[in-house]
C-alpha cells in the first residue's frame, strides 16, 4: 500500500495526536476521516484482487497439464500472499513433480498443509483467506466523536429492463443479426485476340 504526500502528512498529524491528545479543528477530523475511507477502500480492493487471483489459480490448475508455467507462477504468489494451500494443489503438484519448480513447491506446501492442520487440531484460529472488514472510524482521542454518517453520493438506480410481451418466443441470433452476404467479385473481362 502506498500513501501520497497528503495523505502520510494527514497519518504523521494523527499519530501524533494519538501520542498527545489534544482538540482538533473540524478540518482535521475531516482528514482522518477521508485517510480512514481510502485505506478501507485499499483493503477492500486488495480483498477483490486476492479473490480473483485464487479464482484465476483455480481455473489454471483444472486447465492442468497444459497452464503448467502459469498455475506454478499463480501458487507461488499465493503462497507469498498467505494462501493455504489445499488438497487440489497438493494432488496437481504431485502429478507435475517430475519438474523441479513443481517438487520445490510441493515440498514448500506440504509443509504449509501440515502447519495448518496441527493449527486447526490444537483449536488455534487459522488466518483467515480473506481480510476481515474493519470498523468504522468513528471518534478520534481528542477530536470530535462522529455522529452520523458523512454523506455520500447517493448512485441512481438501476434502469428497468424491458421485458417481452408473453406468448412472443425470443428472436434467434439469425434474425438478430442476418447473416453476411460476401461481395460478388466483378466479372473479369477477357480481351478479344
Amino acid at each position: 500500500m502506498a500513501f501520497s504526500a497528503d495523505e502520510l502528512r494527514v497519518l504523521r498529524r494523527a499519530l501524533a495526536i494519538a501520542l498527545h491528545p489534544m482538540p482538533l479543528p473540524d478540518e482535521d477530523v475531516q482528514d482522518c476521516l477521508r485517510l480512514a475511507d481510502a485505506v478501507d477502500e485499499a483493503v477492500g480492493e486488495a480483498g477483490r484482487l486476492r479473490t480473483f487471483l485464487l479464482a484465476d489459480l483455480v481455473r489454471y490448475r483444472n486447465a492442468l497439464p497444459g497452464s503448467v508455467s502459469g498455475y506454478l507462477e499463480l501458487l507461488q504468489d499465493a503462497l507469498a500472499g498467505g494462501y493455504d494451500p489445499g488438497p487440489d494443489d497438493l494432488a496437481a503438484l504431485r502429478a507435475l513433480r517430475h519438474r523441479p519448480v513443481a517438487a520445490a513447491l510441493l515440498e514448500r506446501c506440504q509443509v504449509l498443509a501440515e502447519r495448518s492442520v496441527r493449527a486447526r487440531l490444537a483449536g488455534r484460529a487459522v488466518p483467515v483467506q480473506a481480510p476481515a472488514p474493519r470498523s468504522r472510524l468513528l471518534a478520534l482521542p481528542g477530536g470530535r466523536a462522529a455522529d452520523a454518517e458523512p454523506e455520500r453520493p447517493k448512485t441512481p438506480a438501476e434502469p428497468a429492463r424491458p421485458t417481452r410481451p408473453a406468448g412472443r418466443p425470443a428472436p434467434k441470433p439469425s434474425e438478430v443479426f442476418p447473416p453476411r452476404r460476401r461481395p460478388v467479385p466483378p466479372p473479369q473481362q477477357r480481351a478479344a485476340g
